[in-house]
């Protein structure tokens, strides 16, 4: 009596129609997955090294590396 009364599932097209829906997500989703990365990780990453290159000696970090003793076996003492 009640196999009567349920619906036979629909097969045919099944496997199409579901991974339509499923490459919209997916394709959706790394869209901005890519949008948060660029906007949390790279932009950020970008200004702070510019900052840092604004104001940098070479000259001057060199001169403080070789008093240090960092260049013992170059030749630089």
């Amino acid at each position: 009596m009640s196999a009567a009364l349920l619906p036979k599932p629909v097969m045919r097209g099944l496997l199409a129609k579901r991974l339509r829906n499923h490459l919209g997500i997916a394709f959706i989703f790394s869209l901005a997955c890519a949008t948060a990365y660029k906007f949390g990780v790279a932009e950020p990453r970008k200004k702070a090294y510019a900052d840092f290159f604004k104001n940098y000696d070479s000259v001057k970090e060199f001169e403080a590396m070789r008093k240090t003793g960092v260049f013992e076996c170059t030749g630089f003492k």
